[in-house]
């Protein structure tokens, strides 16, 4: 097969999508990541003094519960995607992890409010969880559906990249 083929060239247009699915998964995972990355400055803050393994342990829990509403979010966000277009379901899933970023990082801490601290904590995260099941497979999706015929393999394997991108710039975030 030679690459004049038709269908082995990505188009201007398609590699633009590529190019924005890929960038949006990647902040996406930014977002996810970056709570794993600054757990123990986060149990200091969302937890009471103390015991700092139990605060620790507190923020991983509220880390894993995010991951209960993956599924949940893959389910309800992909329907969505798959009623109103690709883009509008993505444009979707960045706002509720940018938000619910946001609200974290706008939190009262355990100091000033108590335990409400810890719950809007846990909220948030839930949202991340929602939004980060339904942007795997809309993502993937997406690209999928932007690519040459012969390129989809190429253009899926593109969310694989986009995550553990975002996964490394969160871990070299939290170097500095």
């Amino acid at each position: 097969m030679s690459a004049a083929e038709p269908g082995t060239r990505l188009a201007p247009h398609q590699r633009k999508a590529l190019v924005a699915g890929a960038v949006g998964n990647t902040v996406e995972w930014v977002d996810w990541a970056v709570y794993a990355t600054f757990a123990p400055i986060f149990a200091a803050q969302f937890f009471p003094d103390g015991d700092g393994t139990a605060a620790l342990l507190s923020t991983l829990a509220v880390f894993a519960v995010g991951f209960v509403m993956r599924p949940v979010g893959g389910a309800v966000l992909g329907a969505y995607a798959d009623r109103h277009g690709r883009k509008k379901g993505l444009t979707l899933t960045i706002g509720l992890m940018s938000g619910a970023s946001a609200v974290i990082a706008v939190a009262p801490t355990y100091a000033q409010v108590g335990v409400v601290a810890p719950l809007i904590l846990l909220l948030a995260r839930l949202v991340q969880g929602f939004s980060a099941g339904g942007e795997f497979g809309s993502s993937s999706t997406f690209m999928v559906e932007s690519a040459a015929p012969r390129r989809r393999a190429f253009a899926g394997s593109w969310q694989q990249v986009s995550v553990g991108a975002g996964t490394l710039l969160a871990a070299g975030m939290g170097t500095c």
